[in-house]
């Protein structure tokens, strides 16, 4: 990991790349509530002239599931690997998908009821796991992570801590080994990787693109990362990636 002063990506970075998106954060805005969030036509049509000028090589990779990103995105069409790596849907709409487990109901109900008390804290309930938001009771961080860590030891599920976020989901995957099964299909295979996201749940994807020859992009302050390149906020990223669509064209 680093945690030097990173430059920004180089303008031929996505030259012979496959180009993996994290979504909030990275192509919007966080948001109050998870579901609050907006996608804007100049971005659908920035993805649309990427995915055309990558050969295909576009994906959204994110802790929301396939389905909410799809849903999002349409009419857009692009590879998504949602539930944090869980879930790969690639863009002619097959999808691979683990069973849910009853801990995760279990833990749900939990959450449910600790929130219920607490005005702001707010509980989302994933194909295959539960997150628990604070981003408007930041006041009850240390309660709801202490919370979510006990309920991930019981019901043996991963706990995975974000921006205001303590998140519970199966375990076996992340964002890394997402990134790794997308760059083995051939399409991709003899290209390198690049990861943009902005959040600790990126850091995975960021150490395998590295590790595959390609470079990760935080998006953000600066802070310790596996990232090789930095790019200030989410007007940063979309103007870096338009000039990039642009040079490939």
């Amino acid at each position: 990991m680093s945690d030097i002063l990173l430059p920004p990506p180089p303008a031929d970075l996505l030259t012979n790349a496959s180009l993996f998106l994290d979504f909030d954060g990275t192509l919007v805005e966080i948001a109050a509530t998870p579901d609050a969030v907006s996608v804007s036509d100049v971005l659908r049509q920035l993805l649309r002239d990427l995915q055309a000028r990558m050969d295909g090589r576009v994906a959204i990779v994110s802790g929301r599931s396939v389905a909410e990103i799809a849903a999002l995105l349409d009419p857009v069409a692009l590879t998504i690997a949602g539930s944090h790596g869980l879930e790969i849907a690639t863009a002619d709409g097959s999808v691979e998908t683990p069973e849910r487990t009853a801990g995760i109901d279990t833990a749900l109900a939990t959450l449910q009821d600790f929130a219920s008390s607490r005005p702001g804290v707010l509980v989302e309930d994933k194909p295959f796991g539960v997150g628990l938001h604070y981003r408007l009771a930041p006041d009850q961080e240390a309660d709801a992570r202490a919370l979510a860590a006990a309920l991930a030891d019981e019901h043996g599920l991963h706990l995975q801590l974000g921006k205001m976020v303590a998140e519970l989901r199966l375990p076996g995957g992340d964002k890394g080994s997402a990134l790794k099964a997308l760059m083995a299909e051939p399409g991709r295979v003899a290209t390198r990787p690049v990861f943009m996201g902005d959040d600790v749940t990126d850091e995975a994807a960021f150490a395998a693109a590295c590790e595959l020859g390609g470079a990760g992009i935080l998006i953000g302050p600066a802070r310790h990362t596996h990232a090789l390149y930095r790019l200030d906020d989410v007007p940063a990223a979309l103007g870096w990636l338009r000039r990039c669509a642009e040079a490939l064209a």
